[in-house]
Protein backbone atom coordinates (compact mmCIF):
# COMPACT_ATOMS: atom_id res chain seq x y z
CA UNK A 1 0.00 0.00 0.00
CA UNK A 2 1.12 3.55 -0.75
CA UNK A 3 0.02 7.10 0.02
CA UNK A 4 0.57 8.83 -3.32
CA UNK A 5 3.11 11.19 -1.74
CA UNK A 6 6.11 10.94 -4.07
CA UNK A 7 9.37 10.64 -2.12
CA UNK A 8 11.78 11.39 -4.92
CA UNK A 9 12.41 10.86 -8.61
CA UNK A 10 14.72 8.31 -10.16
CA UNK A 11 16.26 8.02 -13.61
CA UNK A 12 15.93 5.02 -15.90
CA UNK A 13 19.51 4.12 -16.83
CA UNK A 14 18.93 0.78 -18.58
CA UNK A 15 16.04 -1.01 -20.29
CA UNK A 16 16.46 -4.70 -21.05
CA UNK A 17 14.00 -7.04 -22.74
CA UNK A 18 13.73 -10.54 -21.27
CA UNK A 19 11.23 -12.50 -23.39
CA UNK A 20 7.91 -10.68 -22.80
CA UNK A 21 9.20 -8.87 -19.70
CA UNK A 22 11.19 -5.67 -19.40
CA UNK A 23 13.86 -5.11 -16.74
CA UNK A 24 14.30 -1.47 -15.77
CA UNK A 25 17.40 -0.25 -13.95
CA UNK A 26 16.64 2.81 -11.83
CA UNK A 27 19.24 5.18 -10.40
CA UNK A 28 18.34 7.02 -7.18
CA UNK A 29 19.87 7.72 -3.76
CA UNK A 30 16.99 5.64 -2.33
CA UNK A 31 18.71 2.52 -3.68
CA UNK A 32 21.03 2.51 -0.66
CA UNK A 33 17.98 1.90 1.57
CA UNK A 34 16.36 -0.83 -0.54
CA UNK A 35 16.50 -4.60 -0.44
CA UNK A 36 15.52 -7.37 -2.81
CA UNK A 37 11.78 -8.30 -2.64
CA UNK A 38 10.80 -4.80 -1.49
CA UNK A 39 7.80 -3.14 -3.17
CA UNK A 40 8.22 0.27 -4.76
CA UNK A 41 5.73 2.47 -6.61
CA UNK A 42 7.06 3.68 -9.98
CA UNK A 43 4.76 6.31 -11.49
CA UNK A 44 2.11 4.60 -9.39
CA UNK A 45 2.95 1.05 -10.50
CA UNK A 46 3.88 -1.37 -7.73
CA UNK A 47 6.99 -3.27 -8.81
CA UNK A 48 9.26 -5.61 -6.86
CA UNK A 49 12.97 -4.88 -6.45
CA UNK A 50 14.89 -7.84 -7.89
CA UNK A 51 18.45 -6.53 -7.66
CA UNK A 52 20.23 -3.74 -5.78
CA UNK A 53 23.64 -2.16 -6.47
CA UNK A 54 24.19 0.20 -3.54
CA UNK A 55 27.60 1.34 -4.80
CA UNK A 56 26.03 2.69 -8.00
CA UNK A 57 22.81 3.85 -6.30
CA UNK A 58 20.88 1.57 -8.67
CA UNK A 59 18.28 -1.18 -8.48
CA UNK A 60 16.36 -3.32 -10.97
CA UNK A 61 12.64 -4.05 -11.27
CA UNK A 62 10.81 -6.28 -13.73
CA UNK A 63 7.55 -5.47 -15.50
CA UNK A 64 5.58 -8.41 -16.91
CA UNK A 65 3.44 -8.20 -20.05
CA UNK A 66 0.19 -7.61 -18.15
CA UNK A 67 1.73 -4.58 -16.44
CA UNK A 68 3.12 -3.30 -19.73
CA UNK A 69 -0.31 -3.64 -21.37
CA UNK A 70 -2.15 -1.65 -18.68
CA UNK A 71 0.36 1.12 -17.98
CA UNK A 72 2.62 3.58 -19.78
CA UNK A 73 5.81 1.68 -18.87
CA UNK A 74 6.40 0.75 -22.50
CA UNK A 75 6.97 4.47 -23.09
CA UNK A 76 9.94 4.51 -20.69
CA UNK A 77 13.42 4.81 -22.10
CA UNK A 78 16.88 5.64 -20.81
CA UNK A 79 16.79 9.09 -19.22
CA UNK A 80 13.11 8.95 -18.23
CA UNK A 81 12.35 10.53 -14.85
CA UNK A 82 10.12 8.31 -12.73
CA UNK A 83 8.19 9.15 -9.54
CA UNK A 84 9.19 6.87 -6.66
CA UNK A 85 7.53 5.96 -3.37
CA UNK A 86 8.33 3.18 -0.92
CA UNK A 87 5.41 1.29 0.62
CA UNK A 88 3.86 2.92 3.66
CA UNK A 89 4.78 1.93 7.21
CA UNK A 90 2.09 1.15 9.75
CA UNK A 91 1.62 3.86 12.34
CA UNK A 92 2.65 6.76 10.11
CA UNK A 93 0.42 9.63 9.02
CA UNK A 94 -1.47 9.04 5.77
CA UNK A 95 -0.80 12.37 4.03
CA UNK A 96 -2.26 11.44 0.64
CA UNK A 97 -4.89 8.75 0.12
CA UNK A 98 -4.80 4.96 0.00
CA UNK A 99 -3.04 3.93 -3.22
CA UNK A 100 -2.64 0.25 -4.05
CA UNK A 101 -0.07 0.58 -6.80
CA UNK A 102 -2.43 -1.23 -9.20
CA UNK A 103 -2.93 1.01 -12.21
CA UNK A 104 -6.47 0.93 -13.59
CA UNK A 105 -5.72 2.45 -16.99
CA UNK A 106 -3.76 5.15 -18.76
CA UNK A 107 -4.78 8.69 -19.66
CA UNK A 108 -3.54 11.34 -22.08
CA UNK A 109 -2.61 14.88 -21.08
CA UNK A 110 -4.50 17.29 -23.34
CA UNK A 111 -3.72 20.64 -21.71
CA UNK A 112 -1.19 22.28 -19.40
CA UNK A 113 -2.12 25.72 -18.10
CA UNK A 114 -0.02 27.93 -15.82
CA UNK A 115 -2.32 29.86 -13.50
CA UNK A 116 -0.35 32.53 -11.64
CA UNK A 117 1.92 30.31 -9.56
CA UNK A 118 0.24 26.94 -9.99
CA UNK A 119 -0.44 24.61 -12.90
CA UNK A 120 -3.62 22.98 -14.15
CA UNK A 121 -3.36 19.70 -16.04
CA UNK A 122 -6.25 18.19 -17.98
CA UNK A 123 -6.43 14.52 -18.93
CA UNK A 124 -8.75 12.30 -20.98
CA UNK A 125 -9.28 8.58 -20.48
CA UNK A 126 -11.30 5.74 -22.00
CA UNK A 127 -14.74 5.59 -20.33
CA UNK A 128 -15.36 2.07 -21.65
CA UNK A 129 -13.49 0.72 -18.61
CA UNK A 130 -16.22 2.14 -16.31
CA UNK A 131 -13.89 4.26 -14.18
CA UNK A 132 -15.10 7.65 -12.99
CA UNK A 133 -13.85 10.76 -11.22
CA UNK A 134 -15.78 13.19 -9.03
CA UNK A 135 -14.91 16.78 -8.19
CA UNK A 136 -12.97 17.01 -4.91
CA UNK A 137 -12.39 13.25 -5.12
CA UNK A 138 -8.98 11.58 -5.06
CA UNK A 139 -7.01 10.37 -8.07
CA UNK A 140 -3.49 9.01 -8.46
CA UNK A 141 -1.65 10.29 -11.56
CA UNK A 142 1.75 8.63 -12.08
CA UNK A 143 1.61 7.69 -8.41
CA UNK A 144 0.92 11.24 -7.21
CA UNK A 145 -2.06 11.69 -4.90
CA UNK A 146 -4.17 14.57 -6.20
CA UNK A 147 -7.61 16.13 -5.86
CA UNK A 148 -9.86 16.36 -8.90
CA UNK A 149 -10.84 19.99 -9.60
CA UNK A 150 -12.92 19.47 -12.76
CA UNK A 151 -14.69 16.26 -13.66
CA UNK A 152 -16.47 15.35 -16.88
CA UNK A 153 -17.21 12.06 -18.57
CA UNK A 154 -13.84 10.69 -19.63
CA UNK A 155 -11.99 13.86 -18.60
CA UNK A 156 -10.70 15.55 -15.46
CA UNK A 157 -8.28 18.23 -14.32
CA UNK A 158 -5.94 18.57 -11.35
CA UNK A 159 -4.14 21.60 -9.92
CA UNK A 160 -0.44 21.34 -9.06
CA UNK A 161 1.39 23.48 -6.52
CA UNK A 162 5.00 24.58 -7.25
CA UNK A 163 6.46 21.93 -4.91
CA UNK A 164 4.71 19.10 -6.75
CA UNK A 165 5.63 20.62 -10.09
CA UNK A 166 9.32 20.61 -9.15
CA UNK A 167 9.64 17.34 -7.25
CA UNK A 168 7.57 15.00 -9.46
CA UNK A 169 7.73 14.30 -13.17
CA UNK A 170 4.73 16.55 -13.82
CA UNK A 171 7.22 19.16 -15.08
CA UNK A 172 7.85 16.86 -18.05
CA UNK A 173 4.18 16.55 -19.02
CA UNK A 174 2.97 18.13 -22.23
CA UNK A 175 0.13 17.73 -24.69
CA UNK A 176 0.05 14.03 -25.60
CA UNK A 177 1.93 12.66 -22.58
CA UNK A 178 0.61 9.25 -21.49
CA UNK A 179 0.22 8.76 -17.72
CA UNK A 180 -0.89 6.04 -15.31
CA UNK A 181 -4.18 6.39 -13.41
CA UNK A 182 -5.34 4.68 -10.25
CA UNK A 183 -8.86 5.67 -9.31
CA UNK A 184 -9.95 5.99 -5.68
CA UNK A 185 -10.35 2.48 -4.23
CA UNK A 186 -13.44 3.38 -2.20
CA UNK A 187 -15.08 4.94 -5.24
CA UNK A 188 -14.42 1.76 -7.21
CA UNK A 189 -16.12 -0.37 -4.57
CA UNK A 190 -19.15 1.93 -4.49
CA UNK A 191 -19.39 1.88 -8.29
CA UNK A 192 -19.20 -1.92 -8.34
CA UNK A 193 -21.87 -2.28 -5.65
CA UNK A 194 -24.19 0.04 -7.57
CA UNK A 195 -23.55 -1.92 -10.74
CA UNK A 196 -24.46 -5.18 -9.00
CA UNK A 197 -27.58 -3.57 -7.52
CA UNK A 198 -28.75 -2.34 -10.93
CA UNK A 199 -28.14 -5.77 -12.45
CA UNK A 200 -30.23 -7.38 -9.68
CA UNK A 201 -33.12 -5.00 -10.44
CA UNK A 202 -33.38 -6.12 -14.05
Amino acid sequence: MFTGIVETMGNIVAVERDKSNINFTVETPLAAELKVDQSMAHDGVCLTVVKVDKEKNQYVVTAIQETLDKTCLQEWGVGYEVNLERSMSMGERLDGHIVQGHVDQTATCIAVEETDGSWKYTFTYDVEQSNITVEKGSISVNGTSLTVVDSKKGQFSVAIIPYTQEFTNFHNFKNGTIVNLEFDVFGKYVARLLEQYMEAQK
